[in-house]
């Protein structure tokens, strides 16, 4: 890893409160997840014992870079509801009416938040005793009476200064049906992006999977097999997501993105009344609760034992120093030596303060053994330096500008916009994890070992150029494979017409039945 004046040089120890780690989870994580020269895994899906019988409230992926169209702004983008398959109706996916979605920003270093962004969204049912339909009939635009069932949200910010409302109301982009119920999905795509005060914008809805990588790694590793590799496990499904572009002044402490450039950010799922831990119980409580979170991927995943998953995702970082279990699996890694057994890569020595410096505490040269000033809080002017701790947060330092060309390997290849500073939909964070905890980033050289990752290398398909930058989501059967071609079916080409008729049929008279039922209200 290296910054523009600044190449690696030798090691030196972190001091003693970031031995001290807690969340050392990433160290770890980047180990546990990124197995070996081909291993992948879903940044979070499906992570934790408890939320993975809860998919609304399970977040995937959080995301964070300096807008390429708009380089004043910075994107947050964070997905939850893993491996949504595209035909999975009749009532296909929603965000929980009974939870709060956040994206939070620390801009201190000290594991807290100093500004969060909201969502709660309600479920809007047109015809809920007559009707089976998510839809009655082709759907043009997001208020279309053949939408029977829409979603609207309110998104708040709060800051010190208190909480105030940002959009109320706005709509939900729906899932995508398919091409007979919704025949143009880039129209309520666009429909959904909603501007905002200040020069914000924001978006919910369905997107494609933006996280690729290739998930057989937990078959022991493909088996040793490396010719396994390269099939992206995560092609075809969809996620829900929110989006936002919001001016570096919002996010940056004391309003200056000059001074403080460096923000951490993470997502959080809250649920009221509902209190996760290790034991599996439940409080009837009244407050809400945090039972679900994301920074950097790979982390809850992969590092922490089955043991603690669940009550790492109700921690705030800035508890993640004192969880004793995961840190004593953070400084003397596993993973190194399980590639190592595995493939005959050898493993760097522990103490590994390399990994510890890349995901709790940020990349500085006063900050541990990579020697560059990157995206740590301690570069932040104002900063309160001895409140800073380490915390396991996805840190973007906002200064450093959008590239021309993104290299999907992102800073171990030089390009300082992408992962492990904040985070890209192209970067490669499976293989960029796999290189770090092989120790790239401490001597500044690719292990040609390791070279081809796990062969999935980019997303099925490109992303968008413009705000919320997130692929339309698919609508075509995962088994289907990538190229949408059906597996052979027993259905002769008459009875699928048949049904095809019926299909119609019944489209049109759930529609018919809407809005004769509308005039004789308004009658």
């Amino acid at each position: 890893m290296t910054s523009p004046t600044q190449r690696p040089r030798s090691r030196r120890v972190l001091d003693h409160s970031l031995l001290v780690l807690g969340a050392g989870a990433l160290a770890t994580g980047l180990g546990i997840l990124t197995l070996a020269p081909g291993i992948s895994a879903a940044s979070s899906h499906r992570e934790a014992p408890l939320i993975a019988g809860d998919p609304r409230a399970d977040n995937t992926d959080v995301y964070a870079f300096t807008s390429p169209d708009r380089s004043d702004t910075v994107t947050l983008a964070a997905n939850w509801i893993p491996f949504e398959e595209p035909n999975g109706g009749p009532n296909f996916y929603q965000f929980a009416d009974d939870a709060r979605y956040n994206i939070k920003i620390d801009n201190t270093g000290d594991g807290n938040a100093d500004v969060t962004y909201t969502w709660r969204f309600r479920t809007l049912t047109r015809d809920a005793g007559g009707q089976f339909l998510y839809n009655t009939g082709p759907v043009t635009s997001l208020n279309d009476p053949d939408l029977n069932i829409r979603q609207v949200y309110d998104l708040t910010v709060t800051t010190s200064r208190g909480t105030s409302t940002v959009l109320r109301g706005a709509p939900v982009a729906p899932s995508n049906v398919g091409k007979a119920s919704m025949p143009n999905y880039a129209t309520l795509r666009a429909q959904a992006v909603r501007n905002a005060t200040g020069g914000r914008k924001a978006f919910a809805g369905q997107a494609e999977d933006p996280f690729f990588a290739d998930l057989r790694v937990f078959d022991l590793l493909y088996g040793g097999d490396l010719s396994e590799r390269g099939q992206d496990t995560l092609a075809g499904y969809n996620v829900n997501s929110v989006a936002l572009q919001i001016p570096k002044k919002d996010l940056a402490l004391r309003g200056n993105a000059t001074r403080n450039p460096v923000v951490g950010i993470w997502s959080t799922t809250e649920r009221r009344g509902v209190q996760v831990t290790d034991s599996r119980t439940a409080s009837d409580g009244t407050g809400w609760k945090q039972v679900s979170r994301l920074g950097n991927p790979l982390v809850n995943e992969v590092v922490v034992p089955l043991k603690y998953k669940d009550a790492f995702n109700t921690l705030n970082p800035s508890q993640d120093r004192t969880v004793q279990p995961v840190v004593d699996k953070v400084l003397d890694p596993i993973l190194p030596k399980l590639i190592q057994k595995v493939y005959g890569v050898p493993a760097p020595k522990a103490p590994r303060n390399d990994l510890a410096e890349i995901y709790l505490t940020g990349i500085c040269k006063a900050c541990g053994p990579i020697k560059a000033d990157l995206n740590a809080h301690r570069l932040n002017k104002d900063a309160p330096l001895k409140k800073i701790v380490p915390a396991e947060e996805l840190r973007l330092n906002m200064a450093v500008p959008p590239t021309a060309k993104p290299n999907r390997l992102g800073v171990l290849a030089g390009d300082l916009a992408g992962f492990p500073n904040g985070r890209r939909l192209t970067d490669d964070v499976i293989d960029i994890s796999l290189q770090a905890v092989e120790g790239a980033a401490q001597t500044g050289k690719l292990v040609p070992a390791l070279a081809d990752g796990d062969k999935v290398d980019a997303n099925e398909v490109p992303f968008g150029t413009r705000f919320p930058y997130l692929a339309l989501p698919h609508t075509k059967s995962v088994n289907s494979g990538p190229t949408g071609r059906a597996g052979q079916s027993a259905m002769t080409p008459s009875s699928a017409a048949a049904i095809g008729t019926a299909g119609v049929a019944l489209l049109g008279v759930g529609g018919l039945r809407l809005r004769l039922r509308r005039r004789r209200a308004t009658s």
